[in-house]
């Protein structure tokens, strides 16, 4: 097949042949360059879509962290107002034991007086 692509040269000239013959190697140079950059358009743009995906899936796992970073720091809010409570109770306990004991000392001296009283 190939005496037949060949047949239309017959009959030329030498320094037109290799005229011929440079602009097909020139040819066969440049489909070759471009296979290289189509390949290296293709690596690239593999690339790029493995970083768009690398990208979306950080973009995913930053909104999981910032809900859960709101949910802690509502639960941190919960946990503080629970704790003011309890200790606003706590206070209030302390006082009521206080004042009991208050009125405990003040009974024992009431008692002791009147146990003096009824020795007398």
């Amino acid at each position: 097949m190939s005496w037949a692509v060949e047949e239309w040269k017959e009959g030329l000239s030498h320094r037109v042949l290799q005229k011929i013959h440079e602009l097909e190697s020139q040819v066969d140079k440049l489909k070759k360059e471009r296979q290289q950059r189509q390949y290296r358009l293709e690596s690239l743009e593999a690339a790029l879509q493995k970083q768009k995906q690398k990208v979306e899936n950080e973009k995913n796992e930053s909104s999981i962290l910032k809900r859960e970073n709101q949910s802690l720091m509502e639960l941190c809010d919960n946990l503080e107002k629970a704790k003011q409570k309890i200790s606003h109770d706590l206070q209030m306990k302390e006082s009521q034991v206080n004042i009991q004991a208050g009125q405990l000392n003040s009974s024992k001296k009431d008692i002791e007086r009147l146990e003096q009283e009824l020795k007398r």
